[in-house]
């Protein structure tokens, strides 16, 4: 019987440790990245932001063309939308945040931001070179802390 009593407390000491602990990490790792103001290299926008939400590993990308970029890319591909939103899975690698992978196994691409940094870049991977030129830089960067 005494057994049973400390086997049943070890469970509830290590079923209250393990609630404890959850809870602290997803409010540690409940941040959100704020990117506003970005300016492309190539394309005008009249808006441009990305969302990077940490508790939800997603980006959220909100864009609006401006007329001369949007009518570059209507000529080739009639499913272009003047405004659009873009949501992808994030994941972070040591110091960097990177989008999921977009193409093929031999070739793809992601975007690639810092914390706390205007720079996003883009990735470049071809039969397993890569390359990494910078894409936007971005006017603000806010972090906030969401609480739970």
């Amino acid at each position: 019987m005494q057994t049973n009593m400390k086997k049943n407390k070890k469970k509830l000491f290590f079923t209250i440790f393990s609630i404890i602990f959850i809870n602290f990490q997803t409010f540690a790792f409940s941040e959100i990245m704020h990117l506003t103001g970005c300016k492309n290299l190539r394309d005008g926008f009249i808006k441009n932001e990305y969302i990077l939400d940490f508790e939800k590993s997603l980006m959220k990308r909100n864009y609006i063309y401006d007329s001369k970029t949007f009518k570059k890319y209507r000529l080739t591909d009639l499913s272009v939308k003047q405004e659009n939103v873009i949501e992808r899975f994030i994941y972070e690698d040591k110091n960097f945040i990177l989008t999921d992978k977009i193409g093929y196994p031999q070739f793809y691409t992601q975007l690639v931001f810092e914390k706390n940094k205007p720079l996003i870049k883009i990735k470049t991977v071809i039969n397993g070179e890569q390359g990494i030129s910078k894409i936007s830089t971005c006017d603000k960067v806010e972090v906030f802390v969401k609480e739970s």
